[in-house]
């Protein structure tokens, strides 16, 4: 399935064994938004999430394309040059919601913060920034897209566990000798059958109209 909206596109098939079949470093977009604004954060306020207030909005340190693709299992966020394509960085989402690696601000929809790690560096370190949208309908597609691929995930894994271990058939069929008798009912509520052999013989030679003929000469004497 293939659905185009005014400020993106994604992809997302609806074939499940399909999909799971598919080999693990397979790429599948889900997502792409052409432009992003990226912001660094200030310190975090202590008990307390982050407020999209405190970026100077007016001011974006970097603004790119969005990119969410999966592979396998794995979904990935990533912001790369809209020109040429270069990544910026890519946050790996495990669960959803994921506040590890995504977590809404306190005070709007369109703004996000994301932990970037470094593909490469095997040593866990990462980073945080926020992202904005400029549109509502662009972080609601956001949420959607990845809120889709891990419920498609969560059933691919039913559909293969059944598939592992399939229920036994129940066997309908009659055995030999046995029958089956139906009792079927009228409008009335009653036996069909019965109720066919206490009908009374209409008299032939025309139907009673309930109307009484006009009386003889006789009888007005």
């Amino acid at each position: 399935v293939v659905s185009t909206q005014s400020t993106g596109h994604y992809y997302i098939t609806n074939n499940l064994r399909m999909s799971s079949n598919l080999p693990a470093d397979y790429e599948r977009i889900l997502l792409v938004k052409p432009i992003v604004s990226v912001y660094k954060l200030p310190p975090r306020g202590a008990n307390r999430g982050f407020r999209a207030a405190d970026w100077k909005l007016e001011f974006p340190d970097w603004k790119g394309r969005m990119r969410i693709v999966t592979m396998g299992e794995k979904c990935i966020i990533r912001l790369e040059d809209s020109n040429n394509g270069q990544l910026f960085g890519e946050c790996p989402i495990d669960d959803w919601p994921s506040v590890a690696a995504v977590e809404a601000v306190i005070d709007s929809s369109r703004y996000f913060v994301l932990r970037l790690i470094d593909p490469k560096d095997q040593t866990g370190r990462h980073a945080f920034i926020g992202v904005g949208f400029s549109d509502r309908g662009d972080s609601f597609d956001f949420n959607v897209a990845i809120s889709d691929h891990f419920k498609w995930l969560k059933q691919s894994k039913e559909i293969e566990k059944e598939d592992q271990n399939p229920k036994p058939m129940v066997d309908l069929s009659l055995k030999a000798g046995q029958t089956i008798t139906i009792n079927l009912k009228n409008k009335a509520g009653g036996d069909t059958e019965r109720r066919g052999s206490d009908q009374k013989p209409r008299p032939s030679g025309g139907s009673f109209t309930g109307i009484l003929p006009p009386p003889s000469r006789l009888s007005e004497l």
